[in-house]
């Protein structure tokens, strides 16, 4: 008597909510996209990849205060406190390590290269799942993550590259362990804290750990206000600073959390691989590097191997950890 009227709503929003996802997440990842570029031009212009880390979350922090504040006060109360873990783990991880890393990498090898050692993570994520929560991943997942994969090495186009600095290396595969604890940890719906204040708070503690390690020596903090080169001019080292901030964390960071509690990690994790093909994009359209036939090929291995992973999921959305989406669309709602 009462199921036919519970079965229906929920089919809709399902329906609904994945493909809020789905559009969270591909904003996340081009607008993320835009970070290797303009981290590349601080460091090419002599600012240390903790220094430009430090600068980008801190103005990320800064312009999310007030709508973070204002999201708070209508918060479950308490919800900042009943918080502080996932916050502190994501601000730790998530946010200040994982730039660090993938600045780091950035400083030793290309831009691309980078990006695919620290998009292993998605394939980080299919483990821990399998190893935490006991979802092993069927044929069409395995499919699926193949096929990224190959897509990946495709689109960056690497099999010419003579040399790789074993030092760039390590740091990328460092990047993709804090991107695997990007997409679960925000995936989390256990906590009451919308995305805004979520990625607030989170760069509030990353900004406070990375300027403590540098007071302490820890990580070397170097800036300067020399110009930078930006699509072959010369510009202010405000520029980048601004784009690293607000074009490339406040919204990919706040867009991210809400893709991840509606798809889920494993989901989130695959369609965030489109940021390489959006990197591809944007030196496409910035600098007039065409992407080749090559790279047109793996753009669509990789489209195919996020679709599989995505159809895969819905087939069995009852191995899903994580709570309903419609729980989640209730926290994203906030």
């Amino acid at each position: 008597m009462a199921t036919p009227p519970r079965e229906a709503p929920e089919v809709d929003v399902q329906g609904r909510n994945g493909g809020t996802g789905l559009t969270l997440a591909l904003l996340s990842a081009a607008t993320f996209a835009m970070s290797g570029p303009l981290a590349k031009a601080l460091i090419e212009a002599g600012w240390s990849p903790a220094a430009a880390v430090t600068a980008r979350i801190a103005t990320a922090a800064l312009v999310l205060t007030v709508p973070a504040l204002l999201q708070l006060r209508t918060a479950a109360r308490g919800a900042l406190r009943r918080g502080a873990g996932p916050v502190l783990a994501y601000g730790v991880v998530a946010v200040a390590g994982c730039q660090l890393a993938f600045f780091n990498a950035v400083q030793h090898v290309s831009v691309g290269v980078a990006l695919m050692l620290e998009y292993l993570g998605s394939i980080l994520v299919v483990l821990w799942m399998w190893a935490r929560h006991g979802q092993r991943p069927r044929r069409l997942t395995v499919a699926g993550a193949g096929a990224a994969v190959l897509g990946l090495l495709l689109v960056l186009d690497i099999s010419g590259s003579s040399h790789l600095d074993p030092i760039g290396v390590a740091w990328g595969l460092v990047a993709a362990f804090g991107l695997a604890a990007y997409f679960l940890l925000s995936a989390r719906t256990d906590t009451a804290l919308p995305p805004i204040p979520m990625a607030w708070a989170s760069m509030v503690v990353g900004t406070g750990m990375l300027i403590g390690f540098g007071a302490a020596g820890v990580v070397p903090m170097a800036a300067t206000t020399a110009d930078v080169r930006l699509l072959g001019h010369g510009a202010s080292w405000l520029v980048p600073v601004a784009g690293l901030a607000v074009v490339a964390a406040v919204i990919p960071y706040v867009a991210g959390i809400g893709a991840a509690r509606l798809l889920g990690a494993k989901v989130a994790s695959f369609v965030g691989l489109t940021e390489v093909l959006f990197a591809v994009l944007f030196a496409w359209l910035m600098l007039g590097q065409l992407p080749g036939p090559v790279q047109l090929v793996g753009g669509a291995f990789i489209v195919a191997g996020v679709a599989m992973v995505r159809v895969d999921e819905l087939r069995a959305p009852q191995h899903r950890p994580e709570p309903l989406p419609h729980a989640a669309a209730e926290a994203v709602a906030g």
